[in-house]
């Protein structure tokens, strides 16, 4: 398939063009970045496209058959609120109306768990139930969220006049081998110390989630389905009613569980409907203690990550 990712420069962009280049598929990145002139095309095809600018959208939209969309401002408080909403939701509705009137067969939409609105809220507040999954309600009061919300009522209006079909992925927090340490040592270390984490600790490796965009542009699904996207552990190595018995008390109950370290929210949809079951864990990365062991931090030395590579294939 002719496959167009949006926000090929950022990391989720990134290693979702290394993943569908391994399976073959024939791709095009486009970003606000620079392209390196008369540098060649190395894997990938590299158009430069402000997506909220509707005639760029068009442009580099027409002759897809698929659109994975992941380019965003990635959370809310390191841009003003104005320009993060205005930014995420031009962005969609543009791509949406191209792939509309371009004739686009699918569109992948890349979401977030943070539709909840529990994760940037004013006023903090938690799922009553773990593990959470798609039934929860949509309560977001941040921009970031607000816009990821009405990026997902975007794909359902596109669907509904058009004969795009669509899947909303919700990916909760993003690791790789540049963030991991960072992200989830006070996790892995001290879990029970650290701050109560209203996904109830869950994450997702960045390959899984490369994987899961890949299955998704590649399924049947008809309409406009939202998934979570997460790995199936959670980012401390504790068990997970612990966890929440801890922080939590009884104001959080806890459901049936695949396994006692699990995630606090559930991929059992997006297991069903694109086959999506997680590869990774942050064991992959992290010692005991929360360092990043020695072949990740090689690889990331060396270039030689998936979301480097797929960098790099941009030319």
């Amino acid at each position: 398939m002719q496959i167009l990712v949006t926000g090929a420069h950022g990391k989720v962009g990134a290693a979702t063009i290394h993943e569908l280049i391994a399976a073959g598929h024939e791709v095009t990145g486009c970003d606000v970045v620079a392209p390196v002139y008369e540098g060649g095309d190395f894997g990938a095809h590299y158009v430069q496209a402000d997506l909220t600018d509707a005639g760029d959208a068009f442009a580099v939209v027409r002759g897809a058959d698929v659109v994975i969309h992941c380019a965003a401002l990635p959370e809310p408080t390191r841009n003003v609120g104005s320009t993060v909403f205005r930014n995420n939701v031009m962005a969609t509705f543009n791509v949406a109306e191209a792939a509309v009137r371009m004739g686009v067969d699918r569109v992948v939409n890349v979401s977030s768990e943070t539709v909840t609105g529990m994760a940037f809220a004013e006023r903090p507040f938690h799922a009553a139930a773990a593990p959470i999954d798609e039934s929860v309600p949509a309560r977001p009061q941040d921009p970031y969220a607000l816009a990821k919300v009405f990026g997902e009522q975007l794909m359902d209006a596109m669907v509904a006049r058009s004969d795009v079909t669509a899947v909303s992925i919700r990916p909760s927090w993003v690791q790789w081998e540049g963030n991991y340490e960072r992200s989830l040592k006070p996790w892995v270390s001290d879990p029970f110390s650290a701050p109560p984490s209203e996904s109830f600790w869950s994450y997702i490796d960045i390959y899984d989630l490369a994987h899961g965009l890949r299955l998704a542009a590649e399924a049947r699904t008809a309409g406009h389905e939202a998934l979570y996207v997460v790995s199936a552990d959670n980012g401390t190595g504790r068990p997970l009613r612990e966890l929440i018995a801890h922080h939590f008390g009884e104001a959080v109950a806890v459901g049936e569980l695949a396994r006692a370290d699990a995630g606090g929210i559930s991929y059992a949809k997006a297991e069903r409907l694109i086959g999506y079951k997680p590869a990774h864990t942050w064991r992959d990365y992290l010692n005991e203690d929360g360092l990043l062991l020695d072949a990740p931090r090689e690889r990331l030395a060396r270039g030689e990550t998936g979301v480097q590579r797929g960098r790099a294939a941009l030319g």
